[in-house]
């Protein structure tokens, strides 16, 4: 059964909660990991935000975008524990009256998604284990980017909206790990 919106947003509350930074204060990786946290923390309390004002469209999104950023960090190992939460069936119960607005934005996000694969290349050396994970990274986005589209292609929004937000995600964690560099618009990333 598809979970409602509300235990959504409950699930990504659970799941910051038990998350902790694993990296040792004062190695580089941790102000990343804390950015991760931070990132993650910020999605979830807009969400809350949205839901709380009746703007499901935008509570879907930001769900996913956090869930996203913090599954990404986790399997860097930056946050722990390692425990995914890859998009599956969510009813946002999307009034028809935001109908046109969800329409609007899955549209954008696609695009935007589309044009941010396409403005990054992989940033660490091939021979570092960082490559494999920037490989890793661009494959999650690419894959949930092309679930994203065919749930569009179907007429299904919401699931479309919620595939392409947490894939955006990933590409975002990913350039702020340093995983990769922004070679077209900076404007279509959190950096």
């Amino acid at each position: 059964w598809p979970m409602t919106l509300e235990e959504y947003g409950g699930l990504f509350e659970g799941a910051l909660l038990r998350a902790r930074v694993a990296v040792p204060d004062g190695r580089p990786l941790f102000r990343v990991a804390v950015e991760v946290m931070e990132m993650a923390a910020a999605y979830l309390s807009d969400g809350v935000t949205f839901l709380e004002a009746g703007d499901r469209v935008n509570a879907l999104a930001a769900f996913a975008y956090g869930l996203g950023w913090l599954d990404a960090g986790s399997s860097l190992g930056l946050i722990e524990p390692y425990d995914p939460h890859p998009p599956e069936a969510v009813d946002a119960r999307i009034l028809p009256s935001q109908t046109a607005r969800l329409d609007e934005k899955t549209r954008r996000y696609r695009r935007m998604l589309d044009f941010a694969l396409e403005g990054v290349k992989e940033a660490p050396d091939v021979s570092s284990p960082l490559h494999a994970a920037a490989r890793e990274f661009l494959w999650v986005a690419q894959r949930w980017y092309e679930g994203g589209g065919e749930r569009l292609d179907a007429g299904d929004l919401n699931g479309a909206l919620l595939r392409l937000s947490y894939g955006y995600a990933w590409l975002d964690a990913g350039i702020r790990a340093g995983l990769f560099r922004v070679t077209g618009s900076r404007d279509l990333f959190t950096v």
